[in-house]
C-alpha cells in the first residue's frame, strides 16, 4: 500500500506515497501495523494545515493538552518547541514524553516547521532492543523496580513554591515500572529517563544513580538507534511505549521550531 523504506533493521521507516491530510481507514490500519513494527515512522513533504495535523493524530486516539509547554494560540492540542540562540532548548536529553503523567502518552507526531540549514536532527532508540541487550543479571535486578517521575525537574524551574505546590495537586508523583511491558506487542522496554525520573522506590540515591546511568548507556547505544534529518514539513511519529528520543543541540545560533501533537496513553505496567 505504501512505499516503506526501513532506516535500520529494527527501528525507523520512512513512509512514501501517502498524504496525511487524506488517509483512508484502511491506510490508518496499515500505518498502525507499521508503527508497531518500526516504532517510529517518518514522512516527507506533508504540506498540510495545523487542523489536518490534529485530525491525523486523532485517528490514533484522544489528544492531550500540555499544561506546561508553550502551545499554539489557536490549537491547544499542538505543543510548540522552539530553540534559538536565546532559548537553547531542544529536548536534548534521552527521554520518553510526559512520563510524569499517571497515564503517559501513547505516541507523539512531530512536524518540522523552521529547520536550521544544518544540525537539529532527532535520534530515536529502540527501548525494547536496549532491554534485550541487558545482561541476565541486570534484568533480574531490575525486575519489579518502580521509578518515581516528577514534572518539577523540567517544568518547575523558575516557578514559585506556591505555584509548584498548586500544580503538584494536579500532577502528583507518578510511579511507573523501570522496565515496562508494551500493551500491544508484549515487549519489555527500558522506561527510565534523566528528564523526569527522580528516584526508584526502596532504592538509595547512590544505587539510583548507578541504575539510571546504566540504563541511559543502554539507550545511548548507536546500534539500537536511527537518526532523522529534518526538513520543513517532515513528520516523525513515534511510539512512546517503545522508544526514547533525543534532539541534537548543534545548530545555534540558528532557529529550530517543531510542533507536536501527543496521543493520550494508559498506565504503564
Amino acid at each position: 500500500m505504501f512505499d516503506v523504506r526501513p532506516q535500520t533493521v529494527t527501528i525507523g521507516a520512512e513512509i512514501h506515497g501517502i498524504d496525511l491530510a487524506n488517509v483512508s481507514n484502511d491506510e490508518i490500519a496499515e500505518l498502525k501495523k507499521l508503527w508497531l513494527d518500526w516504532k517510529v515512522l517518518f514522512f516527507r513533504d506533508q504540506h498540510i494545515t495545523p487542523e489536518a495535523h490534529i485530525a491525523f493524530a486523532r485517528r490514533f486516539g484522544d489528544l492531550e493538552v500540555h499544561p506546561f509547554a508553550p502551545g499554539d494560540d489557536t490549537h491547544p492540542e499542538l505543543v510548540v518547541i522552539e530553540s534559538n540562540a536565546e532559548n537553547q532548548y531542544a529536548a536534548s536529553g534521552w527521554h520518553s514524553d510526559v512520563t510524569w503523567r499517571q497515564e503517559p502518552s501513547l505516541g507523539s507526531i512531530l512536524r518540522g516547521v523552521v529547520i536550521p540549514p544544518v544540525g537539529g536532527d532527532t535520534s530515536f532508540a529502540d527501548a525494547g532492543a536496549a532491554y534485550d541487550r541487558l545482561s541476565d543479571k541486570w534484568k533480574d535486578r531490575l525486575d519489579g523496580m518502580v521509578g518515581i517521575h516528577d514534572y518539577v525537574r523540567v517544568f518547575g524551574r523558575g516557578v514559585s513554591e506556591d505555584k509548584r505546590e498548586e500544580m503538584r495537586e494536579k500532577y502528583p508523583l507518578a510511579h511507573h515500572p523501570v522496565i515496562r511491558t508494551h500493551p500491544e506487542t508484549g515487549a519489555k522496554t527500558v522506561y527510565s529517563n534523566r528528564a523526569f525520573m527522580t528516584g526508584i522506590e526502596g532504592v538509595g540515591d547512590d544505587e539510583f544513580a548507578e541504575i539510571s546511568a546504566h540504563l541511559e548507556r543502554a539507550i545511548m547505544n548507536p546500534s539500537i538507534q536511527c537518526r532523522f534529518r529534518w526538513q520543513v514539513d517532515s513528520f516523525a511519529m513515534w511510539d512512546n511505549r517503545a522508544v526514547q528520543h533525543c534532539a541534537s543541540n548543534d545548530f545555534f545560533p540558528e532557529t529550530r521550531r517543531v510542533v507536536r501533537a501527543t496521543i493520550i496513553g494508559d498506565r504503564p505496567y
